[in-house]
């Protein structure tokens, strides 16, 4: 068993046993008090979490360096004398299934109690809301992981780009060598990619060569033996990060992957403006026949509305919005004012997340697109579809 989670509260006495017999109360589970009522243990088919409540006679008052989370998560952390502690077994029997049963038990938890979430393995701090998306919402590792780069050599490329909660899913952390401040944030999107892979136990096998679609090609190698080949870098630079990992190098081994990380750089560019403004330019000239479309379409019509909207999000938790415009699948349509449920997630930030449900004002709609039995129709089509029986 390992400590993955921890919920902290200012409360020092731990829940009644028939409160904890109410929350855990569930089909799929069955609850076990511990004899000297200190803890409990939820059994299911697919895993075993325990629980293990401990108060302290004093608030902590400080929380651990590199710790991810909004200033009043930390302040209830430091404020918190009691923990309830919960551990399970990585990879045990799925990579996924027990990670996801714990954080169940944490939201249970938190909605009985104030205080927030510790991720032990990822260094991340989540309050009630956090837990309740990253349940509910569809699964995105940026919840579950925090890359760190770290400057550890000379020259144009000295990145050392490696995660955090791997762990959790019963699997070694990725790492990545030689990169460019430029490729910072292609390969962390890159790294975030692998990692989910690996997560749900779908990524390559060690020392499996992989081809990507741009015709690049890597494989992941025991950090063990592709650190050695750093000769460069002094083996103190690990001090903290014995632990091992899988390392991403070229299909020859070398610690070169700028060209595979040319694809994610993409993702980061920014949007021409004359493509900008000819979608925004559609989307005002087809927006009132798309409305009403919407409105026509049949209960078990095979057809999506989309549309595209700017968000402000906040990288890293900082106080300067970065825009991001993101598309949402429109579900209802009330006068000037839509809901949509996000179909990507914002790049820079688990801030909104994919398949929550946004609002969004009609005026603030820069581009339209619509999906029909699974394809997206091209601009030709789209009219067509919008403008075919229009009432008169």
């Amino acid at each position: 068993m390992r400590e993955v989670y921890i919920v902290a509260t200012e409360q020092t006495e731990s829940l009644e046993p028939a409160v904890l017999a109410e929350a855990f109360s569930v089909d799929d589970a069955a609850f076990e008090l511990a004899e000297d009522g200190s803890g409990f243990r939820l059994v299911s088919t697919e895993s075993t979490v325990t629980v293990r409540f401990e108060a302290l006679e004093a608030a902590i008052g400080w929380t651990p360096d590199l710790l991810t989370g909004s200033d009043e998560a930390h302040n209830v952390f430091r404020r918190a004398r009691g923990f309830y502690r919960i551990a399970f077994e990585p990879g045990v029997p799925g990579p996924a299934a027990a990670v996801f049963e714990a954080l169940w038990c944490a939201r249970a938890l938190l909605e009985r109690l104030p205080g927030v979430l510790l991720d032990v393995t990822a260094f991340k701090l989540h309050e009630l809301d956090d837990v309740a998306e990253i349940t509910e919402l569809d699964f995105d590792i940026r919840d579950h992981v925090n890359l760190h780069a770290v400057e550890v050599g000379e020259g144009d490329a000295p990145y050392w780009v490696h995660s955090h909660g791997m762990e959790k899913f019963g699997t070694r952390e990725l790492e990545v060598f030689r990169l460019a401040e430029d490729d910072l944030r292609a390969a962390e999107s890159f790294v975030h990619e692998l990692c989910a892979e690996l997560a749900w136990g779908e990524g390559p096998r060690i020392r499996e060569r992989v081809e990507t679609s741009n015709g690049e090609a890597f494989m992941l190698a025991p950090s063990e033996e592709a650190r050695l080949t750093l000769i460069d870098l002094p083996m103190d630079t690990f001090e903290g990060h014995e632990g091992a990992s899988f390392t991403v190098v070229s299909a020859d081994g070398r610690h070169t992957l700028a060209e595979l990380l040319r694809p994610y750089r993409a993702r980061f560019e920014r949007e021409p403006p004359e493509r900008s403004e000819a979608l925004q330019r559609q989307a005002r000239a087809l927006l009132p026949a798309f409305k009403a479309r919407f409105h026509r379409r049949g209960l078990m019509e095979p057809t999506t509305f989309l549309v595209r909207a700017t968000f402000d999000v906040h990288p890293d938790g900082e106080a300067d919005a970065v825009k991001e415009d993101l598309w949402l699948e429109v579900l209802s349509w009330e006068d000037a004012q839509l809901v949509g449920k996000l179909v990507d997630g914002a790049v820079h930030t688990t801030e909104w997340r994919k398949g929550a449900t946004v609002d969004v004002e009609e005026a603030q709609v820069n581009a339209v697109a619509v999906g029909r039995d699974g394809r997206a129709l091209d601009d030709e089509e789209m009219q067509s579809f919008l403008l075919a029986e229009r009432p008169m």
